[in-house]
């Protein structure tokens, strides 16, 4: 009886020691998984690099020369946050996509039943992997809808791109418009200056009165005040140009350009063009596919999974046999599934269907949004144009030649002083309108071209706020092209 109890005590010892060992052995790898990932050191810290802020010598050169449109795109390509952002929207929903075609882990664990202590032992105990399996091809459902969803992001990210650049377009031309303005109230100050001059020495010699001297220095106080002002305006353009490009400390240099040379448009042409490439259009027709996607996985989530449980237990349970000996070795399978009688997905299914009837409408939608967007940015170009075309052929030449003809009578003692003064005012107002008209024109055809988007730094949508593709417009436009004084 003695050495049958010492067997059955064995027995049980060596149970004990197996099922140490096939749990040490199930948690080991992730263990040495864990242990494997070395922590980044203050040496891998300190190399990672560092954002360029300063002007390379390349750039630096080109600053000397000048900066054109290409070179300040270039760097906001490689500086503008917004495009790191965007990239890193799409590395999240190939994440995202990648989970979702993941099986769910194998469960293994230990069971007892009826533990006991004291002299006679018993009780049954064990180890048993539990699976669950996926039936209906519900995970690779699950993967088309998170793949539409980066294909969502990857269309996002470049509609941020060409955001990014147009918005340095636009930016771009406000800076080179107050380029020119300064450098042409620095004429009319010049000019100013001159007839002050000529005021002055035609005062000397009796041909002119006190009066006229006081108004000739009052305007040409108020052309250099306009200088300062213009030069302050340059400044805050200059801002917000180095902003979208990403480089806030870029200093201020000379920008190449013709301000003149406006693009032609044709107002159907590019309607058409903006319906046909705007990544709002496209992620709204990526938004239908999506929306398919989880109709199809709601009407498959009915289809029951699959549950399997098996292991392998010893009972320690003795069966009254003479020598004493335990029941032993016992293995065990468990298999099931649920059973879909009240709850079929009923709800599910008509809320994504409702979805997915939203999501082709939202097509449409975006399309007559687009069209209405479009519509007082291609009238506003079209002004703008007209009126720069006219300023340019027709009314500052003959503002110029009145000014030059009035400022000669004067010179000749034919002309009074106050036809000089109302001359160089009407020449002041034309070539101040003539620059506000062609930034006007630029600007809306800036948005026109780069399909109605416009701020760089807007913050690129996330995966949950891929509905609504269409945003904002925001034109430095206030005033009706060619009215500004």
């Amino acid at each position: 009886m003695q050495m049958a109890y010492g067997r059955l005590v064995m027995r049980r010892e060596t149970f004990c020691s197996l099922l140490l060992l096939i749990l040490t052995g199930a948690m080991l790898p992730t263990a040495l998984a864990a242990q494997s990932v070395p922590a980044a050191g203050p040496a891998q810290q300190a190399a990672q690099p560092e954002p360029a802020q300063q002007l390379g010598a390349g750039e630096a050169h080109a600053a000397e020369d000048g900066l054109t449109l290409d070179q300040l795109q270039a760097m906001a390509l490689a500086n503008n946050p917004t495009l790191p952002q965007a990239k890193a929207g799409v590395r999240a929903a190939a994440g995202r996509s990648r989970q979702a075609g993941l099986w769910p882990n194998p469960k293994l664990g230990y069971s007892g039943d009826e533990i006991r202590g004291g002299s006679f032992g018993g009780g049954e105990q064990g180890v048993f992997v539990q699976q669950n399996v996926i039936l209906g091809g519900k995970l690779s459902l699950d993967r088309k809808i998170f793949e539409a969803e980066g294909k969502q992001a990857a269309a996002e990210a470049d509609e941020q791109r060409l955001r990014v650049e147009n918005g340095v377009r636009i930016a771009f031309y406000q800076s080179l418009a107050t380029q020119a303005m300064v450098e042409t109230r620095g004429k009319l100050r010049d000019i100013a200056k001159d007839a002050a001059e000529t005021t002055r020495q035609l005062f000397n010699v009796g041909q002119a009165d006190q009066p006229d001297v006081l108004e000739a220095d009052v305007e040409a106080d108020q052309d250099e005040l306009a200088v300062i002002i213009e030069e302050q305006e340059q400044q805050r353009a200059w801002g917000v140009l180095a902003a979208v490009v990403g480089k806030p400390d870029l200093p201020l240099a000379h920008l190449q350009g013709d301000l003149e040379k406006l693009p032609q448009l044709n107002a159907a042409m590019i309607l058409q063009t903006i319906l046909r490439d705007s990544p709002a259009v496209k992620i709204a027709q990526l938004g239908v596919a999506r929306a398919e996607a989880e109709s199809v996985r709601a009407q498959h989530e009915v289809i029951p999974d699959l549950f399997l449980r098996a292991g392998y237990s010893y009972s320690f349970e003795q069966l009254g046999t003479v020598p004493p000996k335990a029941v032993g070795s016992e293995a065990f399978a468990e298999v099931g599934v649920n059973l879909p009688i009240f709850n079929r997905n009923q709800g599910n299914i008509a809320a994504a269907a409702a979805d997915r009837e939203r999501a082709k409408l939202e097509v449409q939608r975006v399309a007559l949004v687009l069209r209405q967007m479009a519509a007082p940015i291609v009238q506003n170009y079209a002004s703008s144009r007209a009126i720069a075309e006219r300023y340019q052929s027709r009314t500052l030449p003959n503002a110029r030649m009145a000014y030059e003809l009035y400022l000669r009578k004067y010179r000749e003692g034919a002309a009074a002083y106050p036809q000089v003064l109302i001359a160089q005012r009407t020449l002041v107002q034309l070539e101040t309108s003539y620059i506000n008209t062609l930034e006007n024109a630029w600007i809306n055809a800036a948005a026109l071209e780069g399909l109605l988007l416009t701020d760089g730094l807007d913050l690129p949508a996330a995966p949950n706020e891929m509905d609504r593709p269409v945003r904002e417009i925001n034109l430095p436009i206030t005033e009706n092209p060619g009215m500004r004084p």
